[in-house]
Order: structure tokens, then C-alpha cells, then sequence
């Protein structure tokens, strides 16, 4: 069956209705829903229903994409005083831990199969890095709750260590086309990437702060697109100046999740949707990619080097990675054990196949297997090995995200009337501007006869009657310090 103009959108959108409802009752039965997506556009593809799918520069494509999103989505949700405890654990792991698992697995690779050392490197490369999409969608799903800074750590590896991984792909790649290139040829590429990616993240973040917050929209459900605009401008610029527009769109998206914006609620909550649908969408496009005739033949193999990877190699490389940070035994175990492979290998085994080596076909099934495996293996049993490892906390003592805090609906127990005085420094101002605490909001505006409905871009005036609620009196106190007022003082 050939997908045309007519028949694409209801394929299409028949596969997503499937994909939802496989979705809703997947964890019933302890099976991750990346698994379902992946199962059902195989399923979909050639070697099933008979849609014919045989493009990887689509696929390519459409990966992309789909990991703009989940990366971005991924960035608004991590808190930032979590993870800077843990910046420079998160940085060894997405550096010399991505390092490490390549050059252990392709060598491993390269004494089992036919591959030459160049190729073998390059297979480790693909699926060096933990994979971003399956780690925030798993871990998120389950709701697990871990104790110290491992949740943040592990969002922050799986969210940052995309860049090594595709400079390393990248290099390889290059080797094994060009023979004659040096392993030295590695060293001022991954440098390029990392700093005008860093770089890139934060001054797109700063300015795409100043953007969303004064350009004054007429309409509210304009933010989110414009948001949209910004993370591909992001990526694409990044990209064009020679950085790693993944790693830029992930410290432009954490930047902006921890800074006051308007109708961030808005924002926030379509991003959440939108990271669904891309993943769902990527899978099944990966899913169609793949022909389960050409994955049986290298079942044996790819079985074998993926136990490599996730008992030797990844467990090697993390614990040598962390050798410099003071890190409980079991919470080193644990780390190893949530490697999780997803989409983002298979995206990058696109590559050998738009390269056209010769190997690149038994290469992306192999890669594909080892997602596969890795997602069965380990995403089913997070739950487990954190109970047995005990670094699982009762979900009543989850620590939330601000984005969750943002997100979940708080009882709120006190309530304030705040008269807003000619002269104080906030008159004039925007509510976004004034750095009003996240455990506190700001219900309504009385300004004179009138109640105002206030969101971020309202601006306070003299005389203004704020009714603050808040989760409690000390929320209360941050509110009148955010407002230049010493004392309380009810209007």
C-alpha cells in the first residue's frame, strides 16, 4: 500500500488513534509505551498491513523534529535547582560516559563481528548515549519518585549527552568514508559543538525571555506558537554556525523553564502535549522503517552486543566516569541501569544509510534490536530495580518539578488583599516582571469598581487592590517581599 495525498492523513491519524488507546492501557501490563508505537508501525509497515515506507531521509527528518520537541518539552520541565548540584556528575556522565560506552561497545563489536574498527566504533557511537525520549517518558510516566538528585541527574545526562553522541557518530561516520583521517580529526569538532552549542542555549534563552515577555500578543494562544518559532530558530542558527543545535535547544528550553513568562501555564501545557505526539509519531515512523524480515537475521548478534552494552559497557563506563564524585554504590548501580536507548540511535543510524556504506543496512537493524531490547529490558524494570537498590521514595514524598508545581492544582490556604501604594516599585510593571513566588497567585486585580482577571502581561497600578492566594503564611511573606512591602497590611 502506498501512502498518497489522499489516504495519508487517514492512515495516518487511524495509526495515532491506535497508538493513544495502546498507550492508555500499555502500563496495565507493564509494557512501556514507546515499545506499542515502535510494535505498531512495524506492524503498519511492509512486512505487515503492507504501507510501503523507504525513506530514511523522512525519517531523518521527521526525527528531527520529533526531538526538537521532546528535547525543548524535556528542558521547560527540569528544575534548575535541582540539577545544579549535580552539573558537573550530569557533565561527565554526557561526555566522558557517552565516550566511553562508544569506544567499550565498538570495541567489543569489532572482536564479535565482521566489522571493520572503524565501522565496529561508529555502531558504538550510534547507541553511546542514553536516550532522551524514553528516559523522560518512562521515568515520568511511572511517576517514580528517587531519592537525592538522582531523578535530576538522570534527565540531565539523557537530556544533554545527544551532542557527544552525534559527534562521535558524525566523526566515525567520516572515518569510515575517509580512511585517511585521523582519530585527532574528533578533538576541534566535539569542542565546535559543545561551546557554540552552550553558548547559543543560553543567549537564545535570554532573548527569547525578552521576546515572549514584551511582545505583547493580542491573543493568548499565540505564546505557545511563538515559543515554537523560537525553539526551531534556536536549533537551526545553532546548527548553521556549526554547534550542536540539540544541546542549545535543551539549555534554551531549561533557561526558560525556570524564568517568569507570560502565560507560561499556557506554554507549559501545550509543550506537554505536543512531546506526546512527537514521540508517538517518531516511533511510528522509525517503526515503519523497519522490516521485521531483516531484523530476524540479526537477532543473535544484536542480542549478544546489546546485554554487552547494558550489562558491561554502559555499568564500565559510568562508574569510571564518576571515579571524581562522592556517590552512594547502589545510586552508581542504578544510573548504569537507566541507559535506556530509545529513538535517538535509530535517528542516528539514518545516517550510514543516507551515507550509503555498505554495512548500514545490518547497522540500522542491529541499532534497532538494541532499542528494542533496551526499552524491554531496563524501561520495564525501573520500578523494580529501584526498590531493590532502595533509591525509590514513596510518591507522596515526590519532589515536583516547577512545571508540576506550576501545573498541579494546590489547595490554597491563606488569602491576602494587598493595597498597592502610589510609589511603590512595582507600579508600572508587568506581573511577569515582578518575580511573584511560584507557591502564590495573584486571583484577581480590584481596580476601583472593577475586578480584573490578571495574567502575565497585566500591568499594576497605583492604587491596584492585589487578592493573592497562597499555599501558605510563608508563601504570603515572599509575596510582600516580591512587592516592596515590609509589613502586612490588608487594604
Amino acid at each position: 500500500m502506498n501512502l498518497t495525498i489522499e489516504n495519508i492523513l487517514l492512515v495516518g491519524s487511524i495509526l495515532l488513534f491506535i497508538s493513544i488507546i495502546a498507550g492508555k492501557t500499555s502500563y496495565k501490563f507493564g509494557v512501556p509505551t514507546l515499545v506499542l508505537f515502535l510494535g505498531i508501525g512495524m506492524l503498519a509497515g511492509e512486512d505487515g498491513i503492507g504501507i510501503s515506507f523507504n525513506n530514511p531521509q523522512i525519517a531523518q527528518l521527521i526525527g528531527i523534529i520529533s526531538l526538537n520537541f521532546i528535547l525543548f518539552s524535556g528542558g521547560l520541565d527540569t528544575d534548575w535547582k535541582a540539577v545544579k548540584p549535580i552539573m558537573k556528575e550530569g557533565f561527565a556522565l554526557s561526555t566522558i560516559g557517552v565516550f566511553l560506552t562508544a569506544i567499550g561497545l565498538g570495541t567489543f563489536v569489532y572482536y564479535v563481528t565482521d566489522f571493520t574498527i572503524y565501522e565496529s566504533l561508529l555502531l558504538g557511537s550510534i547507541v553511546s548515549s542514553t536516550d532522551a525520549a524514553a528516559v523522560f517518558s518512562i521515568l515520568r510516566s511511572k511517576n517514580l519518585a528517587l531519592r537525592a538528585n538522582l531523578r535530576p541527574t538522570l534527565e540531565m545526562e539523557s537530556g544533554s549527552n545527544d551532542p557527544m553522541a552525534y559527534v562521535l557518530t558524525i566523526a566515525f561516520l567520516g572515518l569510515v568514508v575517509n580512511q585517511d583521517q585521523g582519530l585527532v580529526s574528533m578533538i576541534p569538532l566535539f569542542l565546535q559543538q559543545m561551546i557554540l552549542g552552550t553558548i547559543a542555549g543560553f543567549g537564545f534563552g535570554k532573548l527569547s525571555k525578552i521576546i515572549i515577555n514584551r511582545i505583547k500578543l493580542d491573543f493568548e494562544g499565540l505564546y505557545p506558537v511563538l515559543v515554537i518559532a523560537l525553539m526551531f530558530i534556536t536549533f537551526s542558527v545553532t546548527d548553521f554556525v556549526g554547534g550542536n543545535g540539540f544541546l542549545a535547544i535543551y539549555i534554551c528550553a531549561v533557561f526558560l523553564g525556570n524564568q517568569y513568562l507570560i502565560h507560561k501555564k499556557t506554554i507549559l501545557k501545550m509543550y506537554d502535549g505536543l512531546a506526546w505526539l512527537m514521540q508517538i509519531v517518531l516511533f511510528l515512523t522509525l517503526g515503519l522503517l523497519v522490516f521485521p524480515s531483516q531484523i530476524v537475521p540479526v537477532i543473535g548478534i544484536g542480542l549478544v552486543i546489546s546485554l554487552f552494552l547494558i550489562f558491561v559497557a554502559r555499568p564500565v563506563a559510568v562508574f569510571l566516569s564518576l571515579i571524581p564524585f562522592k556517590m552512594k554504590l547502589r545510586r552508581r548501580f542504578y544510573i548504569s541501569w537507566v541507559g535506556l536507548r530509545g529513538a535517538v540511535p535509530i535517528v542516528f543510524a539514518t545516517y550510514p544509510l543516507l551515507a550509503g556504506i555498505d554495512k548500514a543496512n545490518m547497522m540500522f537493524n542491529i541499532v534497532f534490536f538494541i532499542s528494542l531490547t533496551s526499552i524491554l529490558i531496563q524501561g520495564t524494570t525501573l520500578s523494580v530495580v529501584a526498590k531493590w537498590l532502595n533509591v525509590s521514595i514513596p510518591s507522596s514524598q515526590k519532589i515536583l518539578t516547577p512545571s508540576e508545581k506550576f501545573l498541579e492544582e494546590h489547595p490554597k490556604t491563606e488569602m491576602r488583599e494587598i493595597g498597592i501604594a502610589n510609589g511603590n516599585k512595582v507600579v508600572g510593571k508587568q506581573i511577569v516582571d515582578i518575580e511573584f513566588p511560584k507557591t502564590a497567585i495573584i486571583a484577581l486585580i480590584k481596580r476601583g469598581d472593577k475586578y480584573i482577571t490578571p495574567n502575565g502581561n497585566t500591568v499594576i497600578d497605583a492604587d491596584d487592590v492585589l487578592i493573592v492566594l497562597s499555599e501558605n503564611k510563608k508563601g504570603i511573606k515572599k509575596v510582600f517581599k516580591a512587592l516592596n512591602i515590609r509589613e502586612f497590611s490588608a487594604a
